[in-house]
């Protein structure tokens, strides 16, 4: 993975994608800033929830960057990209509407109460190593992400601090941050990849 820095705005999407299509991570970041404004509305407009509208812009610039290589420009990439949010919003709605609470006291059969049997959900001794062993190798490639990258990783993703304290402790903007978040994720994202099977990504679930 390239990561060449975008010098500014001068530059057009349409040359910025094809920067990000031949694997320059700073112009994919550059076009999610420029457009993230818009999705997050977007997104914030059919969820009517600020945390799950974010969640879902950010699952979306996932999207956009694993199949980044397949947008042919045929439209622009902003209407590209809303689309993929918009998807995303209106796939969450439908997990969320399918989602059903079962109040144990309230089970019954036949006008009797029924006995409801829990799984055990203990982790077996060897999925306890397989999570033991994921987390070593992904605290190991943590660390190998330079210093710039890896601190605001660690500050939002790891401590989970909102990204205006982030933002501040680092003494550069909102936006800025964000697009330091998005290139320090794509770069674990890929440095994580060399430890995928045949599954991809899955294989460190397995």
């Amino acid at each position: 993975m390239q990561n060449q820095v975008v010098p500014s705005e001068r530059i057009p999407d349409e040359m910025l994608v094809k920067m990000a299509q031949a694997g320059d991570n700073a112009a994919f970041a550059e076009l999610v800033v420029r457009h993230q404004s818009n999705c997050s509305k977007m997104a914030l407009s059919i969820l009517r929830d600020k945390s799950d509208a974010e969640d879902e812009v950010q699952n979306a610039c996932w999207k956009a960057y694993e199949h980044i290589g397949q947008f042919q420009q045929d439209s622009k990439f902003s209407t590209w990209l809303t689309r993929i949010v918009v998807n995303q919003c209106l796939m969450r709605l439908r997990q969320t509407r399918r989602a059903r609470f079962l109040y144990m006291d309230d089970v019954a059969v036949e006008g009797k109460h029924a006995t409801v049997e829990l799984r055990d959900t203990t982790m077996s001794p060897e999925a306890e190593l397989g999570q033991r062993e994921v987390a070593s190798m992904l605290k190991h490639e943590i660390s190998r992400i330079p210093p710039l990258l890896r601190n605001i990783f660690v500050l939002r993703d790891v401590q989970e601090l909102p990204m205006q304290d982030v933002a501040e402790r680092l003494g550069i903007s909102v936006a800025a941050a964000k697009s330091r978040l998005l290139r320090a994720r794509l770069e674990l994202r890929h440095r994580l990849g060399k430890h995928y099977g045949r599954l991809g990504p899955a294989t460190l679930l397995a």
